[in-house]
């Protein structure tokens, strides 16, 4: 199994969360950012990551985690109980769909009142999850592993040589108390292994 990446990718580092989580070894395939173009070869668009196993290529890191779950389900990254799987699944929808427009359009388009307040709210419910908890839904799985690469920038920073504008957006739009149980959960996420 081979996933393509690039330097810094948060969409790359949940399959890591993932694969590793599950034990699942993983042949990385570097990319240069400014050179793309070994991605459109194998997949006929520019964005990581991307995966490929028997002959099959998957894009997209929500896709590929289904893939990664459904392929090798122990140990399981969802709830067994449908409706706690369900909400899990909605809880990354909306963090895919709705909670990253504001950051995104931060980057694209400056900051703006509205969108800086939207991701302060956002902050707030994080914390709310993860109260009297460990992981946003009682135990690691899935929301962990799509939330905590975006997330992380608000402990952490950005790494010496990320260059990235939209991981600055991540640290300057969501500032934490020092109490925030935030950072507790980062640090936990962070203690996984990653494949």
């Amino acid at each position: 199994m081979q996933v393509y990446r690039v330097p810094f990718s948060t969409n790359v580092e949940r399959v890591a969360l993932a694969a590793g989580h599950k034990g699942v070894a993983i042949d990385w395939v570097d990319v240069a950012d400014d050179d793309r173009s070994p991605l459109e070869a194998v997949s006929g668009q520019r964005l990581v990551p991307v995966l490929v196993a028997d002959g099959e290529i998957v894009p997209d890191s929500p896709v590929i985690l289904d893939w990664l779950e459904a392929r090798f389900p122990d140990p399981a990254l969802l709830p067994c109980d449908s409706a706690r799987r369900a909400e899990v699944r909605i809880f990354c929808d909306w963090f895919n769909r709705v909670w990253k427009r504001a950051a995104n359009a931060i980057n694209d388009d400056g900051p703006t009142d509205a969108l800086a307040a939207e991701m302060r709210t956002a902050v707030e419910l994080f914390e709310g999850l993860l109260t009297g908890r460990d992981y946003l839904f009682g135990e690691f799985g899935l929301a962990d592993v799509t939330a905590f690469p975006f997330l992380k920038y608000a402990v952490f920073g950005t790494q010496p040589g990320d260059t990235d504008t939209f991981h600055r957006v991540l640290v300057d739009f969501m500032p934490l108390a020092d109490d925030s149980p935030l950072r507790g959960w980062v640090q936990r996420v962070d203690a996984h292994p990653r494949s």
